[in-house]
């Protein structure tokens, strides 16, 4: 479980110095509150130690009730259906995955099935499994975030950047949440912290117009990326859904081609409710991909298979941590071996 592709290159050159670590020797960003927290880089743990409250709840009871189960017979599967419906798997999503069992099952003569439902799980998550690309333009990239309260949007935000930035990407960020109370604050605390820049106006102020002057900004600078806040909104208040969009048609009048990222971010504990934001936002704009956050409390990280089956998006972050780089790029093999506990993938930031 990694970062941005250029940031892996970045380590891997730094980790030819026999004395470096490409993680201790980061700079540590001081918390003014504790909805900014700083970089703990250096105490980065493995994936499969985040996700431990999420494991417990995902397969705490599904591997004791698989172990040592070799026949696979109907009653097997309609428990183990009930089981990935309780880690917060939707009712279709587990029927797919029971019927690949059972046809899994039916062509091996002595079949390990905890074997069987790793590989169905991944298979799942693999299509979505497409890490966040920025090209080289003449205008700048802009990624616009949206979610509903509370989901971690500021702070995905922050992260982002500072991993960009890291990167050697120049990076600018539009306060477009003029609605939250404090949210333009709070960004703005984000960019000093980290020496970016941060387009902001006051509170109440229209959001497209933030946006779009930021962009202008960008472009007049040479800023290579532009990442873009907007109001946390419930997905079923038509009014700010319909504000919503107006954003993303006023940004298309400095370049056409943006948003060049739309990422949705939906909070990993919210179960299945993730699902019907995510339909509902995308109906509104473009959402290109998606950052599950708060998967290392008391998410199941079931709802995580119920995107990829339903929705087919890419899933570009997952949240695991306060850490700048406890936002990782996903992987799905890295993922079902640290939800299930049945192997220890190093998920901490390395030079490979």
């Amino acid at each position: 479980m990694g970062i941005f592709s250029f940031l892996k290159k970045k380590d891997k050159a730094a980790a030819s110095q026999p004395a470096a670590d490409p993680v201790s020797s980061a700079e540590t960003v001081s918390s003014p509150d504790p909805e900014v927290p700083g970089d703990q880089i250096a105490t980065s743990e493995p994936l499969d130690t985040r996700l431990k409250k999420s494991r417990n709840r995902f397969a705490g009871g599904l591997l004791d009730f698989l172990g040592g189960r070799t026949k696979v017979d109907e009653e097997l599967l309609d428990d183990l259906e009930a089981q990935l419906i309780m880690s917060d798997i939707g009712v279709a999503t587990a029927d797919r995955i029971i019927a690949a069992v059972r046809q899994s099952a039916r062509n091996s003569k002595e079949p390990d099935l905890q074997k069987i439902l790793r590989q169905q799980l991944i298979e799942i998550l693999q299509p979505c499994e497409q890490s966040l690309q920025i090209p080289e333009m003449s205008t700048p990239f802009v990624l616009l975030i949206v979610g509903v309260n509370g989901a971690g949007k500021t702070t995905t935000i922050g992260k982002i950047a500072r991993q960009l930035q890291n990167g050697d990407k120049s990076v600018l960020l539009a306060a477009g949440d003029t609605f939250r109370a404090a949210a333009v604050e709070q960004l703005q605390t984000w960019g000093q912290r980290n020496n970016i820049p941060v387009v902001a106006q006051g509170t109440g102020a229209d959001s497209a117009s933030v946006i779009f002057d930021a962009v202008q900004s960008a472009k007049a600078k040479g800023v290579e990326v532009v990442i873009a806040d907007t109001a946390g909104r419930l997905h079923t208040q038509a009014g700010l859904m319909d504000e919503l969009a107006k954003v993303a048609r006023v940004i298309k009048k400095f370049d056409d081609t943006a948003p060049h990222e739309t990422l949705l971010v939906l909070d990993g504990t919210t179960g299945q409710n993730g699902l019907n934001q995510a339909r509902e936002f995308s109906a509104k704009v473009n959402v290109t991909g998606l950052v599950v956050t708060k998967l290392d409390g008391s998410a199941k990280g079931g709802m995580l298979f119920t995107l990829a089956d339903e929705l087919k998006l890419p899933i570009r972050f997952i949240g695991v941590g306060e850490g700048i780089y406890d936002l990782r790029v996903f992987e799905a093999g890295d993922f079902v071996d640290a939800l299930l506990g049945d192997t220890s993938p190093d998920g901490s930031i390395h030079s490979g």
